[in-house]
Parts: structure tokens; C-alpha cells; sequence
């Protein structure tokens, strides 16, 4: 079943002065299967972050199809939009994105709350979650009393407490040292392993070898992929790293 489809997707901006067009998406397809964990690679500038944010329906393309969930983006209206976000999808940002005059547990619960869920239920999924990620002692602290590994243990508890179809990963691994990325990345693998879906886009080649597969887009289009198959995380980082070199040596040529 696929989770994501997308076709012929294209996404133009006009400048704010000057009606200058900027081409960010040319004609981008790809498809998510439900249970896949896929990263995205790109530079600054590849489009990658504005295909995450029309996924999430945070953006709307200019022309294309994007299916996310069953649900054909184009037809949502925009004041749906939060509520489909928050029924179907989990995001998992960089910064965290969590309230310091929140506690952790109440920086979890916040999705549940506007969704109208008592209480008790949301502790009722908390406390699984919880014990799987090992902050169930840190639920009372804020998030400016906790490391990054932690907050972002957090955000990840945030995103699951949802249930949701498909969780969003942009760049969760560029604010954490590395033996609090290598946690996350494993983190991620065991969610995974559960069947939840994740899409995640990613400088890192180190948090790409933990996908399972590896799309690559330049220019704003998708124009290389690579699966993992029955590679080791050291086996696929490896079969990425020489990818990018020849992709780049392609590019300079």
C-alpha cells in the first residue's frame, strides 16, 4: 500500500518584488510504501525541504498530483489542513520545536489536546512511549532543563503519541552530537521495525544509512535512488558516500 504518491509535482514562487518566477520543484515523482523508512539527500537550494513542507501540507504545489494517506492534498481546504496534520502525520524537526514553559509531558501531549482527547488517554499512550524512549523520568523537567538527545527523544514522543500514518523527519540529527544522533537513528530503526512509516530528509549520510532506501534530488527534481537490500548500516553508508561522490563527479562533468 503506498503511503505517498507523487506525481508530475511542480512548485513555482514569484518573487515578492519584482514577479521574478523561481522554480523550486520541475517535476518531481516518488512513492512511500507503508512500512518503509526513506531519506532524502539534497544541497541547499535541491527543493527538498519545499517537497517536506507539501507533503505536510504546509505548502500547496502548482501543479501535480500528491497523495498522502489516502488523501489527495489538493482537495483539503486550508482550514483542514491542521486538522489532517495533526489525524495523520508526526514531524519530527531539527529545533525541537517545543515550548520552554512547557514540561516535556505536556510538550508531548499538545497534538492530544487539540484534538480534543481526555486525559487519561493521553497518559494511557504516553506511558509506552515513554518506556520505549527512556524519558519517563524526564516528563516533569522543561525543555531548558534536558540535552538535545533528550528534547529531541521528546519530539520524537510527540510525534507518535498520534498514532500516526507517516512520520515527517526534517534534518533530526543537525542540532545532536553524535552519540545522541546514533541514539535517535536507532530510535528511529525500532520504530520502524514496528511498521510505522518514516520519510526524513537529511544532510547526513550517517542518518541516511539508516533508511532503507535513499532518494536523491538536485535541481528540484528526484533523479537517483539507491536501496539498501541486505546491506549493514556501515554497507549501505558506504554505498551512499560512493554514490554522492560519482553523482558529483557527473554534476562537475
Amino acid at each position: 500500500m503506498e503511503m505517498v504518491s507523487v506525481t508530475g509535482l511542480k512548485k513555482t514562487y514569484v518573487t515578492r518584488f519584482g514577479g521574478h518566477q523561481v522554480e523550486a520543484l520541475k517535476n518531481v515523482n516518488l512513492s512511500v510504501e507503508q512500512g518503509e523508512f526513506v531519506a532524502i539527500m539534497g544541497e541547499s537550494g535541491s527543493g527538498k525541504t519545499t517537497l517536506l513542507n507539501i507533503l505536510a501540507a504546509l505548502d500547496t504545489a502548482t501543479s501535480g498530483s500528491v497523495v498522502v494517506a489516502g488523501q489527495d492534498l489538493s482537495t483539503i481546504k486550508e482550514k483542514y489542513a491542521a486538522q489532517f496534520r495533526r489525524n495523520h502525520l508526526g514531524f519530527v524537526f531539527q529545533d525541537f520545536n517545543l515550548l520552554d514553559t512547557f514540561t516535556l509531558e505536556d510538550n508531548i501531549y499538545l497534538p492530544l489536546v487539540l484534538n480534543g482527547v481526555s486525559h487519561k488517554e493521553m497518559r494511557q499512550r504516553l506511558q509506552p512511549i515513554a518506556t520505549q524512549l527512556g524519558i519517563t523520568e524526564l516528563l516533569q523537567k522543561y525543555p531548558y532543563e534536558v540535552s538535545g538527545g533528550q528534547k529531541q527523544r521528546c519530539a520524537v514522543a510527540r510525534a507518535l503519541i498520534t498514532n500516526p500514518k507517516l512520520i515527517l523527519a526534517d534534518e533530526p540529527t543537525g542540532a545532536l552530537d553524535s552519540k545522541a544522533s546514533d541514539s535517535l537513528l536507532e530510535l528511529f530503526h525500532q520504530i520502524n521495525e514496528t511498521g510505522q512509516t518514516i520519510l526524513m530528509v537529511t544532510h547526513s549520510v550517517l542518518a541516511a544509512s539508516h533508511a532503507s532506501r535513499m532518494l536523491f534530488i538536485r535541481d528540484g527534481e528526484v533523479f537517483h535512488q539507491i536501496y539498501r537490500g541486505t546491506d549493514t548500516n556501515e554497507q549501505f553508508y558506504q554505498k551512499i558516500s560512493d554514490t554522492l561522490t560519482l553523482l558529483a563527479g557527473g554534476k562537475q562533468a
